[in-house]
């Protein structure tokens, strides 16, 4: 407990200055970004500019002082990653907003940024010792099981949304327990490796140049692909099946180290999947799409059809190597531009140099999380920031693959930039974690704190 308490020696002045610098640079590039939109669809800069800028200054000028107060040793370059991904994504769906895109709307993704910051905030401030969390490895691992079943279980009227049941709905309010799941479910993961990471490890017969694991320890293994194969079955969702799955496999492979259970893993999803795509017509439709976006009958399909798909990827055409510039194209002609396919959209209007740097910025905050696990003094500690940080970096690979039309598309959504609350909130909680993770990795040692403390008193 004492690596978390409260140090008498506070994170070095020059350090919190550059933090607050970056923030500050990052919430100008938003403005400008958003000046932009307005002076290339109006001609003028938007007319609430100033009020927008004040309100996200004012939101992450509260998280940086929480994250001062709470998590000083943190990494400095978190914050304001994730602070100009979130900002680039509510420039965007202001864009779309202002080309009269149905359901596009950057006053309600503000609000449900501002209540990520909340979120951010009270995680934070409650979870002084992020190690407490492996006393509920089991409880965890139950809520995120829950969180994935109730979908399945609820009437369609309640569940389902084009085709996929992943939602609870409720009068106007709607949420997607899945996006929660995931955190709980990598809480229990972690939790569970941390346990029994030296059986899982124990290599049986060799075959070529690999150490196959023992039988007797497949069960984790196969019950984790079940339960992935069901939520694709069930609830016809792609993206939370590989994503669940890739994580877990991603997360036994850093517990054990063992290259085999990744080919193991990689065989099951696909035979799985290749079964799924035989047995059920939805699952089938999917691959078939992705074989043949361009084919006339599943372009000109009302429902499930590839017309998204290849709109969007004119629209990545017509931006080109450069974009057309913010404001100058057509992300509207591409249904769901502000939330499944706003990866599309920006690639319209800031071409493949603006991805790449998109791109960049995702890699960089998955770098900061991996290099959190890396100095991590605990077993549990290393896997949870590892698999926090693959879930974000897998997240990325699966959107950024099914709009490009690399892998099938799955329905996840682009983390920090896509219109939606769930998927907000949950990230906002995953980044809170991994900062309290970060802060506690990086605190100098207590004998160092009190030196550095004795040293400040005699210099004064």
């Amino acid at each position: 407990m004492s690596e978390v308490a409260e140090s008498p020696v506070p994170m070095p002045a020059k350090r919190r200055v550059s933090q607050l610098v970056m923030l500050a640079l990052a919430v100008l590039i938003i403005m400008g970004a958003y000046a932009n939109v307005g002076l290339a669809v109006d001609g003028k800069i938007p007319a609430g500019m100033l009020a927008y800028g004040l309100g996200l200054g004012g939101l992450m000028l509260a998280a940086y002082l929480v994250l001062a107060k709470f998590a000083p040793w943190a990494d400095p370059l978190i914050l304001p990653l994730v602070t100009l991904i979130n900002g680039l994504g509510l420039v965007m769906i202001y864009r779309l907003e202002a080309a009269k895109m149905d359901g596009a709307s950057a006053a309600n993704q503000i609000m449900w940024t501002g209540l990520g910051v909340v979120m951010f905030s009270i995680t934070l401030i409650v979870l002084r010792d992020h190690r407490m969390l492996q006393r509920l490895t089991y409880t965890a691992g139950a809520v995120g099981l829950v969180l994935l079943a109730i979908p399945a279980v609820l009437p369609g009227s309640l569940s389902e949304v084009q085709g996929a049941k992943i939602w609870i709905r409720i009068g106007g309010f709607s949420i997607q327990p899945g996006e929660f799941a995931k955190l709980a479910l990598v809480v229990f993961f972690a939790g569970y490796l941390v346990a029994k990471r030296d059986v899982l490890a124990l290599a049986g017969r060799r075959l070529l140049f690999i150490d196959l694991p023992r039988a007797r320890d497949l069960g984790p293994v196969l019950i984790t692909w079940g339960l992935s194969l069901l939520v694709l079955v069930f609830e016809k969702d792609l993206g939370t099946s590989l994503l669940l799955f890739g994580t877990f496999i991603a997360m036994l492979y850093i517990a054990t180290q063992r290259t085999s259970w990744v080919l193991i893993g990689l065989l099951l999803f696909v035979g799985g999947a290749y079964l799924a795509g035989l047995v059920f017509s939805h699952v089938g439709d999917r691959f078939e799409i992705w074989l043949n976006p361009g084919s006339a009958e599943f372009y000109e399909r009302e429902i499930g059809g590839s017309y998204q798909i290849m709109q969007g990827l004119f629209g990545f055409g017509a931006g080109g190597i450069l974009g057309t510039g913010l404001g100058e194209g057509n992300p509207q002609l591409i249904p769901l531009s502000f939330s499944d396919f706003i990866f599309a959209a920006t690639g319209e209007e800031l071409g493949l140099t603006g991805l790449m740097a998109l791109l960049m910025m995702y890699a960089l905050l998955v770098e900061r999380g991996l290099r959190t696990s890396l100095a991590a003094r605990d077993p549990f500690s290393k896997l949870l920031a590892g698999g926090l940080s693959f879930i974000l970096a897998w997240q990325v690979f699966i959107i950024v693959g099914g709009v490009t039309n690399l892998i099938p598309l799955t329905g996840l959504v682009t983390p920090f930039m896509s219109q939606g609350g769930s998927a907000l909130l949950a990230n906002w909680i995953l980044i809170a974690l991994l900062v309290r993770m970060s802060d506690t990795a990086r605190r100098p040692p207590p004998q160092a704190i009190q030196n550095e403390g004795l040293t400040q008193v005699f210099q004064r």
